[in-house]
């Protein structure tokens, strides 16, 4: 098996995926890309992935893997354990209502590109970039840190003592806050996870700064 995997180091849907390519213990060569340098829009990247955005999973000759959950659940079928989901319908059903809070509540308005466009359309300087970015991260860190709190099911992590697809996404969007120095003092249960995380190898290993394009 030999994997290819197109990312950023600071991008946290690539941190995802490192990650769980760690956990499932899956070997991948490392490919870089400079995202604002617009190196994820060229032909040949396009020719990978159409949306022209990261991470994308080359498993073979002709095969890309695009959008991080989907591939991190392609790899749940394909590469079982250990398991990112809980046995039960139940459990599963809390894991991805977690992931999804930050994957598709969080992530879609922050992104760089989100950023970028409120920056040429809009004027946002980079203090009004922030406010935005803080803005999002605050209305969902705050329902998901009483998530958390409040659910005897949460462990060390998102969902017992097993990390999981929910600490992946949590893991990546917290490294993603660093960039705008958000604190995460006012929420106690998400800073106990994350650090609880990178206290593991898998994670650690994924964390932007150990990235080879780190800069």
């Amino acid at each position: 098996m030999s994997w290819k995997l197109h990312n950023f180091f600071r991008s946290s849907t690539s941190t995802r995926l490192r990650a769980a390519l760690n956990l499932k213990g899956l070997p991948y060569e490392y490919v870089p890309y400079v995202l604002r340098a617009g190196e994820t829009r060229t032909p040949d990247y396009l020719a990978m992935n159409p949306a022209g955005l990261v991470p994308t999973l080359e498993i073979g000759e002709g095969q890309y893997l695009t959008q991080s959950l989907a591939i991190i659940e392609w790899l749940e079928e394909t590469h079982p354990e250990p398991a990112l989901l809980p046995a039960d319908a139940l459990g599963r059903a809390r894991v991805r209502s977690l992931a999804y809070m930050i994957a598709c509540e969080i992530h879609p308005l922050n992104n760089l590109r989100v950023l970028q466009h409120l920056g040429a359309a809009f004027g946002a300087d980079e203090a009004g970039q922030k406010a935005w970015f803080t803005h999002w991260v605050t209305e969902t860190f705050t329902a998901l840190e009483t998530a958390l709190a409040s659910s005897a099911q949460t462990g060390r992590y998102c969902h017992g003592d097993t990390p999981g697809l929910a600490d992946l996404c949590l893991y990546a969007q917290v490294w993603n806050n660093k960039r705008f120095e958000i604190s995460l003092e006012p929420w106690p249960t998400i800073a106990r996870i994350h650090a609880a995380l990178h206290e593991l190898e898998a994670f650690s290993k994924a964390a932007p700064p150990n990235q080879p394009d780190a800069a």
